[in-house]
């Protein structure tokens, strides 16, 4: 009897260190790194089920500070720095031409369109004025240019029969040189006025005294973009009729604010200019450790929360993008008309041109 017990405790024994041997060749070495985001996707990182993945999955944690999209690609990057990730394909080349050794690897990860935001008594007095149509459940701003026209001339809520809002019609964005929304809104309005995409920066000689007067008519700037929808949530129509913002902002904050959101569900209205440009939110790796991020990134499973919980659009094939799992009304199944952004150059003039003119 002793005998086989012994043998039991062997074969005991025996199991557990090969089950020790088979978890130590299985189990994910463990990275940590560090990096810069676009204040955009910090609700997405910070949601434990993708922290979860990216650490079992892929083996790594990250440590990353918020900045706005223009900032962080404009200034040295520190050594420590891993990656950066900012929202738009504009911000990784500006960064190719501004720090071109830095650059070991890049990829686009999500997508979301800049869309505009405003409240049900606006947007009805739009509609009114044949600035926006509304087909279905989704709202468009179908004459983009006759808006622009109202800001350029210094039109009056009131002369568009809001009698009860203070000032002029507007559109408030973040700041258009620190921050990416306020930055591609920017590329929108000046495509706009010049009825094609901005190919030269010889073109922007006629626009830039526009888009300074555009663009100085906002008065102050949140150079955040996240802080500038909390601020509109909060403060309400009287001081944001309208801003300019990423399409997933309003699925994110449906989804993180339930007890809250069906107080103003109706009320806030999400609006799609036609035509209207993509964020791109490119991973820029800085070293080679840091390229497994952006595999991770493109995970099924982490694509699918990006899309469910946070609302960004991804361009993986399997990966839907389906309105209709959502709770926020109004989301277009796809975005119907889009212009390209002037390349990195135009956009470098424009953010410059608005620059000086604050100082």
């Amino acid at each position: 009897m002793k005998g086989v017990l012994i043998g039991i405790g062997i074969i005991i024994l025996a199991g557990i260190i090969a089950y020790a041997v088979w978890f130590k060749s299985t189990a994910k070495s463990q990275v940590k790194l560090k990096g810069i985001i676009g204040s955009e996707k910090s609700g997405f990182l910070e949601n434990e089920k993708v922290k979860q993945i990216l650490k079992d999955k892929y083996g790594i944690t990250l440590d990353y500070t918020r900045a706005g999209s223009i900032e962080m690609v404009s200034q040295p990057v520190k050594d420590d720095i891993d990656f950066l990730w900012p929202s738009s394909q504009v911000a990784l080349e500006i960064f190719k031409t501004n720090q071109p050794a830095k650059l070991v690897k890049s990829d686009l990860i999500f997508n979301s369109p800049i869309v505009i935001y405003s409240w049900d008594i606006v947007v009805n007095a739009l509609v009114a004025k044949g600035i926006v149509k509304k087909e279905g459940e989704i709202y468009y701003i179908t004459d983009m240019p006759g808006l622009i026209d109202y800001i350029r001339k210094g039109k009056k809520w009131a002369d568009i029969g809001l009698t009860d809002l203070y000032g002029r019609v507007n559109i408030i964005t973040t700041d258009p040189t620190t921050s990416n929304s306020g930055n591609m809104y920017a590329g929108l309005v000046a495509n706009i006025i010049n009825k094609d995409v901005v190919s030269s920066e010889i073109a922007l000689d006629s626009l830039l005294p526009v888009l300074k007067d555009i663009f100085n008519k906002q008065g102050f700037q949140q150079t955040s973009s996240g802080f500038l929808f909390e601020q509109f949530l909060k403060t309400g129509v009287g001081q944001y009729p309208m801003i300019a913002g990423y399409e997933n902002q309003i699925i994110e904050f449906s989804l993180l604010h339930k007890d809250f959101w069906p107080q103003i569900n109706n009320k806030i209205k999400i609006l799609y200019p036609l035509p209207t440009v993509w964020s791109e939110h490119p991973v820029i790796a800085l070293n080679k450790k840091a390229t497994i991020l952006i595999d991770a990134l493109k995970d099924e499973e982490i694509q699918k929360i990006a899309w469910e919980e946070h609302g960004f659009r991804t361009g993986l094939l399997g990966v839907q993008n389906d309105p209709k799992i959502l709770k926020v009304a109004g989301i277009a199944e796809t975005i119907k008309q889009t212009v390209p952004m002037p390349k990195a150059a135009v956009m470098e003039k424009i953010i410059s041109s608005i620059s000086n003119n604050s100082q």
